[in-house]
């Protein structure tokens, strides 16, 4: 498809507001024209341009680039053009928010094999677990539990259905008995996960009879750290919870004792999700496809 020049100026508008409506108010038309002329901008170079949710505006790479040179010479647009249409291995810098318990993704052969599958991508890997907009803060895509990702995300499965597990060292549970029921943690020490400062630590949940509840527990020690609360449970400081297969290694080698188990149903899993799938540039398509590949069988 031939390109329209004449679509920069919409591009532009909405490159610097930030925002469909806004770009149109400032350009005198409709939402609708700015929508469509930057579909027909985007489907021209077979690459989005403009990554938009139903909260938030934000450029590309491919965008990105585009906008540093619209105040270049006339040449050096073409070349940024040419670069968005480009159909060639997959390239550019590629940022993805991660869970700090998405332990399949962060674990190392996923990120070392697509990296060496695609040299020319780079990649950051943000790990956090903030709850934010990956679009407004340029995320390219982000991973998380499947059941807190936004509806208007795209979501591609990473793993199989999951378990939260309660688990303490044998010389803990030999010192201060084995609970019995979700209720007799209130008894016990135990060490809890707290997002950030500023929420209260995270809530453990269970299931009895088909009916989910979930309890405060109030934790003899609180941190953000996974591996910090692997550690204190290791040396008997206490009980803690986690999604199972962060402690599954632990549990093989007895290490750590699962307790409770009959009370934690599976839920759904860790999920790849991004803003979009219309003219998606190749460095995403590129992870989807390996992720894909990748997937354990469930």
């Amino acid at each position: 498809m031939k390109l329209d020049l004449n679509l920069l100026p919409l591009f532009l508008a909405v490159a610097e507001e930030r925002n469909f409506r806004a770009a149109a108010d400032r350009l005198g038309v409709t939402r609708s024209a700015i929508s469509q002329g930057i579909r027909r901008l985007e489907d021209a170079c077979g690459m989005a341009l403009v990554s938009r949710t139903t909260r938030s505006v934000h450029l590309t790479e491919a965008g990105e680039r585009l906008l540093n040179a619209l105040d270049r010479p006339l040449s050096e647009i073409a070349d940024a053009l040419e670069f968005a249409t480009a159909e060639s291995e997959p390239r550019g810098h590629l940022r993805i928010a991660v869970t700090s318990i998405a332990e399949e993704f962060l674990s190392g052969p996923l990120i070392a094999s697509f990296a060496a599958a695609y040299p020319l991508i780079t990649i950051d890997v943000t790990v956090t677990d903030e709850e934010f907009d990956i679009v407004a803060q340029g995320f390219d895509a982000g991973v998380r539990l499947g059941e807190v990702i936004e509806k208007d995300m795209i979501a591609v499965a990473l793993t199989a259905e999951q378990r939260e597990a309660a688990v303490a060292s044998p010389a803990y549970l030999a010192a201060h008995g084995v609970p019995r029921h979700p209720r007799d943690l209130m008894h016990h020490r135990c060490i809890n996960w707290r997002r950030t400062p500023n929420v209260a630590p995270h809530r453990w949940q269970f299931e009895e009879n088909g009916v989910p509840f979930d309890i405060a527990i109030p934790p003899h020690i609180t941190t953000n750290d996974l591996r910090l609360m692997l550690r204190l449970a290791l040396s008997g400081a206490g009980i803690t919870f986690a999604v199972e297969d962060s402690l599954r290694p632990y549990i093989e080698t007895g290490e750590l004792v699962p307790i409770l188990q009959d009370y934690l149903p599976p839920f759904p899993g860790f999920f790849l999700y991004f803003p979009q799938r219309r003219n998606m540039a190749p460095k995403l398509r590129a992870l989807i496809d390996h992720v894909r590949r990748r997937r354990p069988s469930s």
